[in-house]
């Protein structure tokens, strides 16, 4: 009899262990900061022209006239669509995985123009657009925060800009990285979550093919230019960050930098990466430009994704860059901890653009990203695995 008493007794300590451990693991997790990061994410042109509500679909492009050329390329490569095209349709299975994955926040780079406005910044060879009222397009995804500094936001003209701000700002969506005039441009948007501020910075450069005419000034509109990568730059950003960054909190730094396509990450970039990090207490950086994703980087514990890719664009049927595989994205789903920003867990969920809609990618798909990002990845002493279709970082 005693001895059942003990056995029943060293059982319940037992189960009592189990349940703490559980709730400890359980609340560690929760405490995580949990993000989605995308890529650039091209609403306007072919896929705007899909929806139930469009901007004149002219374009003063060398070879294309007629925005709805791109929705006629990708129906003759992968069949006729049913038009309209639903917002939830473009997202597709980006929607399941949001929902089960669930994320504080939703973190994208917006490369279109949101205007009506129909004066095309002079000399550019694309312009980007979609109708303001496809706001609903973003909306409907919960998309949190919209980064700006890109090479499209002015395809429209310092009045697109405008109309573009008012639409994002009417429909409850944060941005960074453009602006009414530079201070404006410069600022950070800035989240709580799970009782930590998430400041976001956006910076867009001049090697990805954003004009020095659409830098932001005192006294005009437009993006948070990078001129550069140099000590000057980076003072200027750890000045500005500091201003505004208080004990606890988390920074992401997202940069439009780059070519579209090719895997070299150029050493200036890594060196003004790893600056930032060191100088300027930079947690995460998200870069995006090219049109596939690129190798990244953990470095004294923070993230560095070098190119995040295209997750949206209108490109299918287009020939000349099919070794990058650009209809195959990615949806980045980074955890961080709390008090320091480290990156405790990075997990990737591949995803192939296909008729206008985002789908789950193939295995035989995913196994081709993981190869090549691994191999990109491997060069900063990262590897990449593919573990039930989903892609893991070893760090």
């Amino acid at each position: 009899m005693r001895a059942e008493k003990m056995r029943r007794n060293l059982l319940f300590y037992f189960l009592m262990l189990v349940g703490y451990f559980c709730f400890a693991q359980n609340s560690m997790e929760r405490k995580r900061v949990k993000l989605f990061l995308a890529g650039d994410v091209m609403t306007g042109r072919g896929i705007d022209q899909t929806l139930k509500v469009s901007v004149e679909p002219v374009l003063y492009e060398p070879f294309v006239r007629d925005a709805r050329d791109y929705l006629f390329l990708a129906e003759r490569e992968n069949g006729e669509l049913e038009l309209p095209l639903s917002y939830r349709y473009i997202w597709g299975d980006a929607l399941k995985v949001w929902k089960q994955r669930n994320p504080h926040l939703k973190l994208i780079n917006l490369e279109t123009s949101i205007t009506i406005h129909d004066e095309p910044w002079p000399h550019k060879g694309i312009h980007y657009r979609m109708h303001p009222k496809n706001v609903g397009l973003l909306t409907v995804a919960g998309i949190d925060h919209c980064s700006l500094a890109n090479n499209h936001v002015l395809d429209w003209g310092r009045k697109g800009l405008a109309e573009t701000l008012n639409t994002l700002e009417e429909a409850k969506i944060a941005f960074s990285g453009a602006g009414k005039d530079e201070e404006r441009a410069k600022e950070p948007a800035v989240f709580h979550v799970e009782g930590t501020r998430v400041l976001v910075y956006s910076y867009g450069s001049l090697g990805s093919g954003i004009p020095n005419s659409w830098a932001a000034k005192n006294d005009r509109s437009g993006v948070n230019f990078l001129p550069g990568f140099d000590e000057q730059q980076i003072r200027e950003i750890q000045k500005h960050i500091s201003s505004d960054k208080k004990k606890g909190d988390i920074v992401i730094f997202s940069v439009h930098w780059g070519p579209n396509w090719g895997y070299d990450v150029p050493s200036v970039h890594r060196r003004f990466a790893h600056a930032l990090i060191e100088k300027a207490g930079v947690d995460v950086i998200f870069g995006h430009s090219s049109h596939h994703p690129m190798g990244m980087e953990v470095y004294k514990n923070k993230l560095i994704i070098y190119g995040a890719g295209d997750f949206i664009n209108d490109y299918e049927g287009i020939s000349g860059n099919e070794k990058y595989r650009g209809e195959l994205s990615l949806m980045y789903f980074p955890e961080l901890d709390p008090e320091s920003g480290d990156l405790v867990k990075l997990e990737m969920v591949p995803m192939q653009i296909r008729r206008f809609s985002l789908g789950r990618a193939s295995k035989k798909d995913a196994a081709w990203l993981q190869e090549v990002l691994h191999r990109e990845s491997q060069k900063f002493g990262v590897g990449i695995d593919l573990k039930n279709g989903i892609l893991e970082t070893r760090f």
